[in-house]
């Protein structure tokens, strides 16, 4: 039984106006997206501060816990509680699990500072669970399923569109598009996807990830960890994120954009469904 932890809802305004000047040297109201810090607590031990929209922060807080394994799971979480005046997160759990705090300890004395915008952390080898982890052999992504998959994701409405500076990131089965989270980092609204889906139970074994941003090592282990098979991306890859995507078996398009990728790995999961003469 999945027992939700007692939530705020805090959500920040996500855009801001301000003056700008154009070329014409007009004056013009002008959409910005917002960013604020928000410094994570876990049980009174400050973790980390994260530089965010403000989308999502309860949901952004779950999954930072969840895919730094600094939480094991979410009947751990009694209470998550977001405070702006203070530009902070209290995460109580319900019960100290015996030598969690040793655990803990030793995961925040490793740390590293990954590529991103605003730099991502981890904690802890994170890379020491990629071996364990293992993933469906028997799904498949069709092309004619990634094509409306990215039709429906340039359909979205963003708050890319109305003032840019934000990553956007969505989970989703088949073409249907079950969460769309953007931040200013593409690592938050991955986090914040994982808090989602923990929250509502939600199996990530048969779904897609599609993100506007890179491909890096911190993006493929994340979507490892969520047990999710298919990673596509509008942007590029890193080459330690291509090796992780082919040691643990995810399925990588890269570049994709209307009718156009890049297959990297995972070729026995995707199926190519549409002749040639179809593309435009």
């Amino acid at each position: 039984m999945n027992h939700r932890p007692k939530l705020t809802s805090a959500g920040r305004p996500l855009t801001f106006e301000v003056e700008a000047i154009n070329e014409r040297g007009e004056s013009l109201h002008t959409p910005i997206a917002g960013e604020h810090p928000l410094t994570l607590y876990l049980d009174k031990r400050e973790i980390v501060t994260l530089m965010t929209l403000g989308q999502a922060p309860e949901a952004l807080t779950l999954g930072y816990l969840r895919n730094q394994r600094l939480v094991n799971s979410i009947e751990e979480i009694a209470a998550v509680q977001v405070d702006w005046e203070t530009d902070s997160v209290a995460v109580t759990t319900r019960k100290v699990a015996n030598g969690r705090d040793a655990k803990l300890k030793e995961k925040l004395r490793k740390r590293t500072v990954t590529t991103g915008c605003g730099q991502g952390t981890m904690f802890g080898d994170l890379m020491e669970e990629i071996d364990s982890i293992t993933l469906r052999d028997d799904v498949r992504l069709t092309e004619e399923t990634l094509y409306a998959l990215l039709d429906a994701v340039r359909r979205h409405e963003t708050i890319y569109k109305s003032a840019g500076a934000v990553h956007g990131c969505a989970l989703a089965a088949g073409a249907e598009i079950l969460y769309f989270v953007e931040d200013v980092g593409r690592h938050n609204a991955v986090d914040a996807i994982a808090g989602h889906m923990w929250l509502d139970a939600v199996d990530g074994s048969d779904k897609i990830f599609y993100t506007t941003g890179r491909l890096t090592s911190e993006m493929v282990i994340k979507a490892a960890q969520m047990r999710i098979p298919f990673l596509v991306s509008r942007s590029g890859l890193t080459e330690m994120g291509h090796q992780i995507a082919g040691r643990v078996g995810i399925t990588m398009l890269g570049r994709a954009v209307n009718k156009h990728y890049l297959l990297f790995t995972g070729k026995h999961r995707f199926v190519k469904t549409v002749m040639p003469t179809m593309l435009a």
